[in-house]
């Protein structure tokens, strides 16, 4: 998830919202990954971290504030940015070998696009502890289990399950889903806003500090962090 594409995902999201003709959307990935999360390299070359949240911050808002259903297709992967992507959708199916975490802070960060606050939301205070303090690593099943995921699908088939329900959806009346998707994620939205800009303040606190640096270094390096207490 570079800059490049976070921007041509903004726009593309943000056609489909006004498109009178779109009732819902699906999101998938490519071959065995669904999203790799925030790309490092880029990440350390857009400049400030006020600066690389404030350019991705229309790419969220695109996602979030959609008025349209959104169905993650998960066909892999789902790491960081990824799996947060797939927070922020209405639906998520997951297809049996996927896996799916939030191991920002193996690197010295943490979620920074609701990560800590709507993973919580979805499946608990509890798990979201063990996902993102342990950096944890979950399968398809405990996705399931955990009420990640609506379904479990075998490899290969999210995505026709995921195209089959946004046809369910666009057989209801249009006018009755925008109403339903608006209360849905009211209460959600309503509850966390002052945890995202307290998550997004924790986030810029870290960049620059010893841990984050020798976390992204050993990252990029290939080698275990050697942490400062």
């Amino acid at each position: 998830l570079n800059s490049e594409l976070r921007q041509q995902m903004a726009d593309l999201f943000i056609q489909l919202n006004d498109d009178p003709q779109t009732k819902a959307i699906v999101l998938t990935g490519g071959d065995k990954v669904f999203a790799a999360g925030a790309d490092i390299n880029d990440f350390l070359t857009t400049g400030t971290a006020d600066m690389y949240l404030r350019r991705s911050e229309r790419y969220w808002d695109a996602i979030t504030h959609c008025r349209k259903p959104i169905i993650a297709a998960v066909n892999g992967y789902a790491m960081g940015g990824g799996l947060e992507c797939a927070l922020a959708c209405d639906i998520r199916i997951v297809e049996e070998q996927a896996q799916l975490a939030l191991p920002e802070a193996s690197v010295g960060l943490l979620p920074c696009a609701g990560g800590t606050q709507r993973l919580s939301w979805l499946v608990g205070e509890a798990w979201a502890a063990r996902m993102i303090l342990c950096g944890e690593r979950i399968s398809a099943d405990t996705a399931l289990r955990i009420g990640l995921a609506q379904e479990l699908v075998p490899q290969g088939q999210a995505l026709a399950k995921a195209q089959a329900l946004a046809e369910q959806v666009a057989k209801q009346s249009p006018d009755a889903v925008r109403a339903s998707k608006r209360l849905l994620t009211q209460a959600r939205e309503t509850a966390i806003a002052k945890g995202l800009a307290a998550e997004r303040e924790e986030f810029v606190a870290l960049i620059g500090e010893a841990n984050q640096l020798e976390g992204t270094n050993a990252f990029l390096e290939k080698r275990q962090a050697g942490w400062k207490l």
